[in-house]
């Protein structure tokens, strides 16, 4: 019989939890107690491992799993396709069989997620799929529906990259790669992301795998998921994470400091907390902080960081992903996400402004300082090598000359401090 108003939470073949919603539509969460006494993980570190429900009008269980979610117009295509209400908790039924991280979200009438296979998507097929961007539900046929999910505003497909062939899943089978699109009106923005990429990669930052595809006319970015791994046995495996909101245990609507979501010292203090190896964590994520500043990335938010948590029991935080000079684009918001010191405009921060983050951080201010210094030579002493190394790869993209006056201009401002 199915219960429209419960769910199961699964991990790989292990009941993990239920989830329910109640006559409000608020969902509620708690553990399964097989899970707890076999030494089952807390899947959140807002969620921690205990046999009390976790409900309420504001439940943390209910930010959680709605973080899992896709948002704003990929979320309408979502509903409008399908034709299923707009809610968090009928998304989840729908779309949660594959999401981020390594839980599967499944009707109570399914005892795991077993409906994993595969379809073959020919390059026809895959230019239907680039010109929807990545409206994977007006694209296959009714018989066909992948029950995936991907949280984020943008358009994206979640995919098995094999052998140089794509494959479209089926049922809750996991996926290697995302595919990314062109947006309206920001037709640069796959180009933009895989050289942000390049760039913070040449300048020692842990980042995804990413590279810039095309098919006609069409440019899209092809991103390796750091929560997917290949087993000795050639088969592919999910790996849990979580991101910074969930962690906190804040909503995607307070993903940015300016609407109510964490600063960047609370996410610094949930590394200190949770983390395996803290130390290089904390460095890590000072250094993306000034890596966006200066290569004007503004999007930087708290659901664009996430912790992954490795087979071998270690928490760490995860390669950084989502990386766009967002201030080369017109018409996006160009104040940061965090704030430095207080300041949200790249453009008029000082070295005061830094000296009260590595205060407000509980770090010190010319370690910090020389993190800045550091970042700023390597940046423009990469640039020019890394634009080659691009079109050399992709052939010439005029359009990244607004990316390197923007990162000099930036740096520029550190070496008048």
């Amino acid at each position: 019989m199915i219960d429209p108003d419960s769910l199961n939470v699964w991990y790989e073949d292990r009941l993990a939890g239920y989830l329910w919603r109640d006559p409000a539509g608020a969902i509620g969460f708690r553990y399964e107690p097989g899970w707890i006494e076999s030494e089952g993980f807390p899947i959140s570190c807002s969620l921690p491992l205990a046999p009390d429900e976790f409900s309420g009008a504001d439940s943390t269980a209910h930010r959680f799993f709605a973080n899992l979610l896709p948002e704003g117009g990929a979320r309408e295509h979502l509903v409008r396709d399908l034709k299923i209400p707009n809610t968090d908790f009928d998304l989840l039924r729908a779309f949660g069989g594959e999401c981020a991280g390594a839980l599967s979200i499944l009707p109570v009438e399914r005892e795991s997620a077993d409906d994993e296979n595969y379809c073959l998507l020919p390059e026809k097929e895959l230019s239907r799929l680039i010109a929807q961007r990545g409206r994977i539900h007006a694209v296959l046929p009714e018989n066909v529906r992948p029950r995936l999910s991907l949280a984020g505003a943008q358009d994206k497909c979640p995919v098995l990259f094999r052998n140089g062939q794509y494959f479209l899943p089926e049922g809750e089978a996991p996926t290697s790669h995302i595919l990314k699109f062109e947006v309206p009106d920001y037709r640069h923005v796959p180009a933009y992301e895989t050289f942000t990429s390049f760039l913070a990669k040449q300048t020692g930052l842990p980042v995804v795998d990413i590279e810039l595809e095309s098919i006609g006319k069409k440019f899209y970015s092809q991103i390796a998921r750091y929560d997917r791994y290949w087993d000795p046995n050639g088969e592919l495996k999910r790996l849990h994470q979580e991101d910074f909101c969930q962690a906190l245990g804040y909503g995607h609507e307070k993903k940015y400091q300016g609407d109510g979501g964490p600063a960047l010292s609370r996410c610094i203090e949930l590394l200190r907390e949770v983390s395996s190896d803290p130390a290089i964590d904390t460095q890590h994520l000072l250094r993306w902080q000034i890596f966006n500043i200066l290569a004007g990335n503004s999007d930087g938010h708290a659901k664009n960081l996430s912790l992954m948590y490795l087979p071998n029991g270690e928490i760490r935080l995860a390669p950084f992903y989502d990386l766009v000079c967002t201030r080369a684009i017109d018409r996006i918001d160009h104040r940061l996400a965090f704030a430095v010191g207080g300041e949200r405009d790249p453009g008029l921060i000082t070295a005061k402004h830094w000296d009260r983050l590595a205060e407000e951080c509980d770090i010190g201010s010319r370690f910090l300082h020389g993190l800045l210094e550091e970042t700023a030579s390597s940046l423009l002493a990469q640039l020019g090598e890394t634009r080659e190394m691009f079109e050399m790869r992709y052939g010439e993209y005029r359009s990244l000359q607004r990316i390197e006056r923007i990162v000099r201009r930036q740096c520029s401002l550190v070496g008048r401090m």
